[in-house]
């Protein structure tokens, strides 16, 4: 892969976006992409708007995402379109809540790894390796009901 790719993830203060954007990043390593990442955390602590970059590729020399070419926009919330669609690129994928089976979700908390979910349909990262470093990232305890809210997401699509 010759490309740069870049992911974008916003949301609010305590949904769960650098979380989130820390599994990415962490299955891009591991999958052997050269990986950036940077966040904006805004007034996050009050729930304000909070957004996260991913890019991947070869070779990457800035984390930031130009205005206009994310590859895949993930919102948290929905408040956050039009904050954050400035990023995304005329082709790029816009991701909402709305596209996720919210009915099913076993705990807010874990609306990130829907989300997630529903990106890994267009990251060319293996699943495996991004359900190892979402493993990696949370508590064991955890683990079970993420993995479920991660397959939601992915099949949601």
């Amino acid at each position: 892969m010759s490309t740069i790719r870049n992911i974008v993830v916003a949301g609010l203060g305590g949904q769960g976006v650098l979380k989130v954007t820390d599994i990415l990043a962490e299955a891009v390593f591991r999958s052997g992409f050269d990986v950036k990442k940077s966040e904006v955390h805004g007034m996050s602590q009050r729930g304000g708007s909070v957004s996260s970059e991913v890019r991947y590729g070869e070779s990457v020399a800035s984390p930031m995402v130009p205005a206009g070419e994310a590859d895949v926009l993930a919102v948290l919330d929905s408040t956050q379109v039009d904050v954050a669609k400035a990023v995304l690129k005329a082709d790029g994928v816009l991701i909402t809540p709305e596209d996720l089976p919210l009915d099913k979700l076993q705990n807010p908390k874990a609306l990130n790894t829907m989300m997630l979910g529903a990106v890994s349909n267009y990251v060319d990262i293996p699943v495996e390796t991004l359900l190892e470093a979402l493993k990696a990232n949370l508590p064991e305890k955890l683990h079970e009901m993420n993995v479920e809210m991660f397959n939601l997401g992915r099949n949601s699509r």
